[in-house]
């Protein structure tokens, strides 16, 4: 099973298609969107049509059929269908149709799928050694992330990754028997941000939502030394068909790893590390003593 079909029996069907007006585009094109668009001209160029003659067939203006290439315009059922015809009849854009998903506000282009995974999942890790996990800060450490941003952010899109993120959180609230593991360095709670104040809040918020029966977090002590997982932040799911996904994240790219062995070895080094790391009791010990140092 690939990424494509670990999504589709991770999220079902996916989301279906809505009507699309000719004035209407898509703000923020998804991954799904961009591919149907490419079968789509793929399909018409093989069939020696041109974006013109197409249109005319399927009833729809030259600007619609270019936008839905572009994966600008999400098409409705009308156009999936016609082009379907049009286009040999093969079943490809209705199977493709229904895995179309709209352009997830205030999230990466590249993490929109390992979003949509987690949502799903049936367990989730997640290894830390630059920042609190997202799915663990607090709204004043997020904003702090956001603005500190290169390019800088207008203030909606800042608003529109805040806002993304807090809804993040809201999984942890609403699966209470979905269970939710971190590991984290210590220095990532120690590096400073804003006043005292916002320290404390940023701690109290990690122990708030660490306190809940279905999460786990542990931390690695600066006196730990060296360990199996330096090559990087991890997170790790399980699908509810059994299978284990990875998703690793860099400079301006993420990838999502699903090929069984490196999954097993990504597993090995997060075990590993849970032994290594301090005990869930030992670590709130340790983040209540470093907020009464602030």
């Amino acid at each position: 099973m690939d990424i494509a079909e670990a999504e589709v029996a991770a999220t079902g069907v996916g989301t279906r298609a809505v009507p699309l007006g000719e004035g209407e585009r898509e703000p923020h094109p998804s991954d799904s969107l961009r591919t149907f668009g490419a079968v789509v001209q793929a399909l018409r160029e093989h069939a020696g049509l041109s974006r013109t003659d197409l249109a005319a067939v399927v009833q729809y203006s030259k600007h619609t059929v270019e936008s839905v290439e572009l994966g600008r315009r999400m098409p409705d059922q009308a156009f999936v269908e016609r082009a379907e015809e049009a286009l040999g009849n093969t079943g490809a854009l209705r199977r493709a149709a229904r895995h179309l998903t709209r352009g997830e506000v205030g999230l990466a282009a590249w993490f929109r799928r390992w979003a949509r995974l987690e949502r799903e999942a049936v367990s989730l890790c997640t290894y830390e050694c630059r920042l609190v996990p997202g799915l663990l800060q607090s709204e004043a450490y997020a904003r702090a992330v956001f603005e500190g941003t290169i390019p800088l952010l207008t203030d909606a899109q800042t608003e529109a990754q805040l806002s993304a993120r807090m809804e993040r959180q809201r999984m942890m609230l609403e699966r209470p028997t979905v269970p939710f593991s971190f590991i984290v360095e210590e220095y990532v709670f120690r590096r400073r941000f804003g006043s005292a104040e916002a320290m404390r809040g940023l701690v109290d918020h990690v122990l708030e939502r660490s306190a809940l029966r279905n999460v786990t977090l542990q931390v690695v002590p600066l006196d730990a030394g060296l360990h199996a997982c330096l090559d990087g932040p991890v997170r790790i799911l399980e699908t509810p068909a059994g299978q284990k996904l990875g998703y690793s994240e860099g400079q301006e790219n993420g990838r999502l790893i699903a090929d069984r062995k490196e999954m097993s070895l990504l597993c090995q080094r997060y075990e590993t590390l849970r032994s290594q790391a301090l005990s869930p009791r030992e670590s709130r010990d340790l983040l209540e003593r470093l907020r009464g140092e602030l």
